[in-house]
């Protein structure tokens, strides 16, 4: 056991003394269990001073709270398995407990950092809007003590990113209860998983989710993996986009659907006059292949990587203009990259009220395929049909 005392000693008397700021343990001894280090300070809970650690994991916060006594009894524990160094902040002096790989124990004595305290209120970390529940661990994203596996820390924070986006929409939207959800091209049902969840454990809303995919192995997990936890309105059908058919959808998901598959999304959106439309476009192959050998007098187009994203950018911008056309305010803004493609740009549309001045917005579409000689877009071909 380490020689605990002289830190102990100086955390008692700057609680006594009503000098404590806070104290920071350092330097884990191992990094496996992915914790980088922890923080304590000083709060007020129900008229009590406890002490609340924030152990600040590689992919999440925790935070628990102690007494005094406990408080020195969780510090033995995390000083003799888990971190080197800890130093204490108080009003009067830094005092830092060293220990070496061997354990030999050294101690230093330092001017104050702090000439005041932090405010003793009880301060949440950092929202997570995807709670640590049983679909991520059958999802591969938690281990069986619901800790975020390593490798998929960038899957969790994009779908936190997502619930965020979520969260910020729908309060603008007056979204019934009952509200119908089409993800289509929902893959192995991350963000649908996640999105119902959200709206139905969190938000309590009576939705209904239905997650569209053609790969019959995924939609035959999905279901099974709704049914395990027991998510009674979450459903997988195997179906395309384009074959797939409702006269109801009040949120139409479409995020990376490759090639056209985009624009048959939009254009069922549309046509069920869906109040609320979350695209991610992808794989903007329908006004490439189009103009394919044909020669374009911009400077821009003579280069094949700045070509790719110039098509990119009139793909998307007609369809944003599109959506205009049909009542919709559009806005364009940068998402998370998926970790299968390089795209990040997340496409929406909110019904609206106002009327459309659609001669105006055809003109500028037809302005744009002139320039850049584009024949047709398939999402206008899609809804003249």
């Amino acid at each position: 056991m380490k020689n605990l005392l002289p830190f102990f000693e100086k955390l008692d008397k700057s609680y006594n003394d009503n000098t404590f700021v806070k104290i920071t343990l350092s330097k884990p001894a191992y990094k496996s269990d992915g914790l980088h280090n922890v923080y304590i300070r000083l709060i007020t809970l129900k008229d009590e001073p406890i002490f609340s650690f924030t152990y600040h994991y590689q992919t999440n916060d925790q935070v628990k709270n102690y007494t005094l006594e406990e408080t020195k009894a969780v510090l033995s524990e995390l000083l003799n398995q888990k971190f080197r160094i800890a130093i204490l902040f108080t009003l009067e002096e830094d005092f830092t407990i060293q220990f070496s790989k061997k354990g030999k124990v050294s101690t230093r004595l330092a001017s104050p950092s702090f000439k005041n305290k932090p405010p003793e209120t009880h301060d949440n970390p950092k929202k997570k809007r995807a709670e640590l529940g049983k679909y991520l661990n059958l999802l591969g994203i938690t281990d069986e003590k619901g800790v975020v596996i390593p490798k998929m820390a960038d899957k969790f924070r994009q779908i936190n990113k997502y619930l965020e986006i979520i969260e910020n929409l729908i309060k603008n939207n007056d979204l019934s209860k009952s509200a119908n959800i089409v993800d289509m091209g929902s893959g192995k049902g991350y963000l649908t998983f996640a999105l119902y969840d959200y709206l139905v454990n969190q938000r309590k809303m009576e939705v209904k989710v239905t997650g569209i995919e053609q790969r019959k192995e995924l939609v035959d997990f999905c279901n099974k993996t709704a049914q395990d936890c027991g998510f009674e309105k979450l459903h997988f059908e195997c179906n395309t986009i384009q074959d797939y058919t409702t006269k109801k959808i009040d949120i139409l998901i479409a995020l990376h659907a490759c090639d056209t598959a985009t624009d048959d999304a939009l254009s069922k959106a549309i046509t069920a006059n869906a109040k609320l439309i979350i695209t991610a476009p992808c794989c903007h192959k329908q006004i490439r292949q189009q103009l394919k050998g044909e020669a374009q007098e911009s400077p821009i187009l003579k280069y094949g990587i700045f070509k790719e994203r110039q098509y990119e950018m009139v793909t998307d911008t007609i369809r944003a203009l599109i959506l205009e056309k049909h009542q919709y305010n559009t806005k364009v803004f940068e998402f998370i990259s998926n970790e299968h493609t390089r795209k990040n740009v997340m496409l929406v549309g909110e019904k609206s009220s106002k009327k459309a001045n659609k001669e105006f917005i055809s003109e500028k579409v037809s302005s744009l395929k002139e320039d850049y000689g584009i024949k047709y877009h398939y999402l206008e071909k899609l809804l003249e049909a």
